[in-house]
């Protein structure tokens, strides 16, 4: 019995879960759409006359402006960053304290390590992204305050 959940476990980690969030996400994204376009439908039923590109920017959540969504890496950075140093030290003191198994100290920095790479990497997005969108963050900003 052991023998068949150490085989059954890895399958539905990799490949069951994944296509179980994909499921849930299209699954998501289609009742979205039908819903959009039952309310237009029904829109076009009570008054021919709607304009319905309007009605649907209204109905249709707007999308995350640019400086949101520069914020959002800066935020996954930050706490990926903080992880990675956290995992480092860790095993720093696991290191100097002593008693633990060298393998276990190994994969507690190698952890450690890609964690504080991939919030470097969203980091230095941020940075970049912020000086080489700033004249489209502008004018986003402007336009909002000008429908406002």
């Amino acid at each position: 019995m052991n023998h068949l959940a150490e085989i059954l476990v890895p399958i539905a980690c990799g490949c069951i879960l994944p296509i179980a969030i994909i499921w849930l996400i299209v699954r998501r994204r289609m009742n979205e759409t039908n819903s959009r376009t039952q309310i237009a439908m029904a829109a076009i039923e009570k008054n021919p006359d709607i304009d319905i590109e309007e009605l649907l920017k209204k109905v249709s959540k707007g999308g995350k402006l640019l400086k949101e969504k520069l914020l959002t890496k800066l935020l996954w950075g930050t706490l990926a960053s903080l992880l990675g140093i956290g995992l480092i030290g860790t095993g720093a003191w696991m290191g100097y304290v002593g008693g633990s198994v060298p393998d276990d100290i190994y994969a507690v920095v190698c952890f450690g390590l890609i964690a504080l790479g991939v919030g470097i990497a969203f980091m230095i997005n941020y940075f970049v992204g912020k000086k080489m969108l700033a004249k489209e963050i502008e004018a986003e900003e402007k336009r909002l305050t000008e429908q406002e």
